[in-house]
């Protein structure tokens, strides 16, 4: 992963003084460039931000940049374009922040519409379809890699390996709805923080400052600027705006399709889903899965999987996953095929992509900009809190099902009567050695595995 980006004109060398304002259109050009390079989820993303922001162009100090990711860490939805989109915004007030979060997003809308195009009207080509059944068990191994790496931080002790445990269970054998999970460890935090905290008491995930870097523009001691600072009235304009954002564009759907048609629906699903983002993208994907492909049948379990393999190789959020599913879910809408031609399925599959991508992450920018004065009132670390301390937990159990799910689909894609994919599985099992033994990247694994499998098809072809 390359961290280092062009414009060292606005690196400052001398360590004592502090950085000369920087323009809006100087950010402009810094935060499209990220939307570009912003790869390896949002340990590699957040790296990039501190290297380029705290360290190379000091527009802010390492303290301000840690406050600002401790409030969005606590927030449901990405956090990398979360924290991205903070300080956009203290920088550039709500202007800046909605280009610094929406650049961080749309690069990879786009690119993800070219690849769901020629997924969707290509993939059943030799070469496609041989590459993706490579990429299919790399995708199951990621996963499991994911489960790992989280479970490794955030299950410390007994009680919380028993919510894990508990959310496996519920999920899997019983069948429970991801958010009646969330909300059971929330209660079950809420309860356990007050009883025994020490057993909910969440460890920093990004660790601790490092030495001072000098005098940054946005410093330790620089006052919040005007537009930074509470006021009940600016609260309830952003929030009355988010509302109107959210709701405008509903009824709009709704009136166009009916209260059952897909763009309304996949407005309102994707809705619930951007609020029930706590512990990243993996979080969330069971609960996509169990209403775009089990509930609404938008796509199919494998498609879900071919749309996770694409999400883990363009820039951005994961969560941008989900322009994968709208656009999977609207060039295989049959009311969408009505409503535009079937000879128009991009147009309707493009629409429903940008659709999703609106209602996933609007809630990440009102969050940020009705919540960003709050935290500015005080510059003190922020904790996780013992709820989300237990909902990380279950998530950890949550993303092993997500992982069964899938390695089953890719083991036995014909079912349990159907035979066993041995070179799918060793496959996988490559990829498991390459992530956990040799920390391979997500990019190079899946490359790799998706040239396996299209030697693999050619030999058997």
């Amino acid at each position: 992963m390359n961290e280092q980006t062009a414009g060292s004109a606005a690196v400052v060398p001398d360590r004592d003084a502090a950085p000369a304002a920087v323009g809006f259109w100087d950010a402009f050009r810094f935060w499209l460039k990220l939307g570009f390079i912003s790869f390896g989820g949002p340990a590699g993303q957040i790296a990039i931000m501190h290297t380029e922001l705290v360290e190379r162009r000091r527009w802010i100090s390492e303290r301000r940049f840690l406050h600002a990711l401790n409030y969005c860490m606590v927030l449901p939805g990405p956090e990398a374009q979360q924290l991205a989109t903070y300080i956009g915004w203290l920088m550039h007030r709500a202007s800046g922040g909605i280009v610094a979060g929406g650049l961080f997003v749309l690069p990879s809308l786009f690119i993800l519409i070219a690849l769901s195009w020629i997924y969707m009207a290509y993939g059943e080509q030799p070469v496609v379809a041989g590459l993706f059944y490579g990429i299919k068990p790399a995708v199951t191994a990621i996963v499991v890699h994911a489960a790992h790496r989280i479970g490794s931080r955030a299950l410390k002790n007994g009680v919380l390996w028993a919510i894990a445990a508990a959310a496996f269970v519920a999920i899997f054998a019983l069948n429970v709805p991801f958010p009646l999970i969330v909300a059971a460890a929330a209660l079950i935090g809420y309860a356990g923080g007050r009883i025994a905290p020490e057993r909910f008491r969440a460890g920093g995930g990004h660790g601790a400052g490092k030495a001072s870097l000098g005098r940054a523009l946005i410093d330790d001691d620089t006052p919040a600027p005007p537009h930074a600072r509470f006021k009940v009235g600016r609260l309830g304009t952003v929030i009355a705006i988010g509302l109107l954002l959210w709701s405008a564009p509903l009824v709009l759907l709704v009136a166009l399709q009916g209260q059952h048609g897909t763009l309304p629906q996949m407005g309102w699903f994707f809705t619930k889903a951007a609020l029930l983002t706590f512990g990243g993208a993996y979080a969330v994907l069971p609960y996509v899965y169990q209403g775009a492909v089990v509930n609404h049948g938008w796509l199919t379990g494998t498609q879900m999987i071919d749309g996770l393999a694409l999400g883990e190789t363009t820039p951005g959020p994961l969560i941008m996953v989900v322009a994968f599913v709208g656009f999977v879910g609207g060039w295989q809408a049959s009311d969408l095929a009505a409503l535009f031609g079937p000879d128009r399925r991009f147009v309707a599959a493009a629409l429903a992509a940008a659709i999703v991508t609106w209602f996933t992450f609007l809630p990440s920018f009102v969050f940020i900009l009705a919540g960003g004065p709050l935290v500015e009132a005080t510059h003190d670390d922020l904790k996780f809190t013992a709820p989300l301390t237990a909902i990380t937990a279950a998530v950890v159990g949550v993303i092993v099902n997500l992982a069964l799910f899938f390695g089953w689909h890719v083991l036995w894609p014909a079912g349990k009567d159907g035979p066993f994919e041995w070179p799918a599985a060793v496959i996988a099992l490559a990829a498991a050695i390459a992530l956990f033994r040799f920390k391979r990247g997500v990019i190079e694994v899946i490359a790799a595995c998706a040239l396996a499998g299209l030697a693999w098809t050619w030999a058997v072809g």
